[in-house]
């Protein structure tokens, strides 16, 4: 089962950074390049503990749902979302957050397991981790210029 972890450093007190990670809103803004938007659950406003969302996105070309539930909430430090349908054979995506001097460090780890057994662990190591990673990445980024814009 691959595990990406990603670590970026963002200049935006550490409840601005929180609330981006867990904002549907943000997250539509920050997956422009796969047309993520949210179809079902919370489709706007701050995801808390419970809360669940269907999301639909274009990956490789597809058009895709996942569904994900809140599962740990520790405001402003942590977040878990677990799949419950989707794609994925399965995933868990745990966003931790600390803050230290005004610089907020925002951690993911992203544990999945590809579906289609044989299939998938090759598709893992061909194409796919690397496309996830990429993926949480480029989201990451997005919501570092948001904070930081908010910032000013």
């Amino acid at each position: 089962m691959p595990v990406i972890n990603h670590e970026i450093y963002i200049h935006a007190p550490i409840h601005t950074c929180f609330d981006l990670a867990r904002s549907v809103d943000a997250h539509v803004e920050s997956t422009k390049q796969t047309n993520e938007r949210a179809v079902g659950g919370k489709t706007s406003g701050l995801m808390e503990k419970g809360d669940h969302v269907t999301w639909e996105a274009t990956h490789f070309g597809i058009r895709q749902q996942l569904t994900a539930n809140i599962t740990e909430m520790n405001p402003p430090y942590h977040f878990t979302d677990v799949m419950v349908k989707g794609t994925f054979h399965s995933f868990t995506h745990e966003h931790y957050f600390t803050e230290t001097n005004g610089v907020t460090v925002m951690k993911d780890r992203f544990d999945y397991k590809s579906p289609l057994g044989i299939i998938g662990k090759i598709a893992d190591r061909l194409f796919l981790q690397k496309y996830m990673e990429r993926f949480i990445a480029v989201r990451a980024k997005e919501i570092k210029r948001m904070a930081e814009k908010s910032r000013q």
